[in-house]
């Protein structure tokens, strides 16, 4: 790893107890850093989470966030989940101490070639086939982000000679400082987090500090059909390529086959891993068919156009489940696709008032009080050839503790239909 001496005996605040944050405080203490970690939560999770960190010398506080853990710091690191008005990042901006995003921490450390993704979806379907692609071309990858393991808990093991395909948010994104990127992806830029960001305007900028810090050396690649993305290599100092979809390869294969292509990898290498890629679990997963009612599991899907996509993609007739923790995203946006093909919309979670008032001109809607609920209501509601689909244009936090969790949820209420 380059630069370990700069985090020796620094005294740092890690904010959150996710998969991210216990990465992030057990790379920080293994360097000789004093780290405490703190979380506003005080469930299983972060109990759980706490027995994680490799060393008892790590304070650590559940439930609170309190002021003696951000007094005297040299920096605070913070999850993607921490919000840039929270407690911590607001005492920290009161006593001069740098906030860092995981991601600058990893990356200051990191000796490879890293090639970070982001966009409004899409993001880890291409994080896995760019990480699959570089791999079948014989080099190594590791494939970081929201899959595998955190950036930061795979640093140690990443050589000069090797590549990081590295999945980044706009959340992570807002507290970077010198990260940079060689190739930088911006995959699509539509309506989303706007429980987050105050307006579009905001969450795109915080979309363009992937490549903010590129110069002429490196490499912005961005979707030449997506109307907010098309004008900002104006922006960059780096060189922009771009892609758009084609009768043969979507946007997502097109977005891979560029990066390959500035990496000098054979096309006839991308077909093969493009041609055996199965899909991610969460994504369109078939997951039973009961009494000739096909399940689907597509807990990934948190946009409008993610559901948009999955409609399209299935013949048969639909009951759709939805709902969660409101994002600010468009839900009209399925009524012209799903006209005719969707049979029934049952609603869960915070959003369940939102997506009635924008759907329940288009489709019949019921509400369910939970996951396991809407799955037995669509069941009955269904008949042999239908497919129930979960695709939930939500985040999962109101019931959840993240996307996979609700899809696992899914699965066994699919799985309970038919018993063990």
């Amino acid at each position: 790893m380059k630069n370990q001496e700069f985090f020796k005996n620094k005294t740092i605040t890690v904010v959150g107890l996710a998969r991210s944050g216990v990465a992030c405080a057990n790379l920080l203490h293994s360097l000789g850093s004093k780290v405490s970690v703190t979380d506003s939560n005080d469930n299983p999770e972060t109990r759980e989470a706490a027995k994680r960190l490799i060393s008892r010398d790590i304070p650590v506080e559940l439930g609170k966030h309190s002021r003696k853990f951000f007094e005297n710091r040299d920096f605070i690191v913070v999850s993607p989940g921490v919000a840039a008005k929270s407690q911590p990042i607001t005492w920290a901006g009161e006593s001069g101490i740098p906030v860092l995003s995981e991601i600058e921490v990893a990356w200051s450390l990191c000796p490879g070639t890293v090639i970070a993704i982001t966009g409004s979806g899409g993001k880890t379907t291409v994080t896995t086939l760019i990480g699959n692609v570089i791999r079948a071309s014989g080099k190594k990858a590791f494939i970081c982000g929201n899959i595998g393991n955190p950036f930061s808990g795979e640093v140690e093991n990443i050589g000069p000679e090797d590549f990081v395909s590295l999945e980044v948010s706009s959340f992570q994104l807002e507290n970077i400082i010198r990260f940079k990127p060689h190739i930088a992806v911006i995959l699509n830029f539509n309506r989303n987090h706007l429980d987050r960001h105050a307006d579009m305007q905001e969450y795109l900028n915080a979309k363009k500090r992937i490549f903010a810090n590129q110069d002429s050396g490196d490499f912005l690649v961005l979707n030449a059909n997506d109307t907010a993305l098309k004008d900002l290599g104006g922006q960059a100092r780096s060189k922009t390529v771009f892609f758009k979809a084609s009768v043969e390869f979507n946007p997502n294969q097109q977005a891979v086959l560029a990066v390959a292509s500035i990496l000098g990898i054979e096309k006839k290498v991308c077909n093969r891993v493009l041609s055996e890629f199965e899909g991610l679990e969460h994504r369109m997963e078939f997951v039973a068919q009961v009494k000739g009612v096909r399940f689907i599991n597509d807990s990934k899907a948190t946009l409008g156009e993610s559901t948009v996509w999955a409609i399209n993609n299935i013949s048969s007739p639909i009951i759709l489940i939805a709902g969660g923790k409101d994002k600010g995203v468009d839900y009209s946006l399925i009524s012209g696709p799903g006209k005719g093909k969707i049979k029934e919309v049952i609603v869960i979670g915070q959003a369940a008032n939102t997506i009635k008032g924008a759907l329940r001109k288009s489709f019949k809607i019921e509400e369910a009080g939970n996951l396991q609920e809407a799955v037995m209501l669509a069941f009955n509601k269904s008949s042999p050839g239908d497919s129930v689909l979960l695709s939930p244009m939500c985040s999962s936090f109101d019931m959840f503790a993240n996307y996979e969790e609700r899809g696992r949820v899914f699965k066994q209420a699919v799985k309970d239909l038919y018993g063990p």
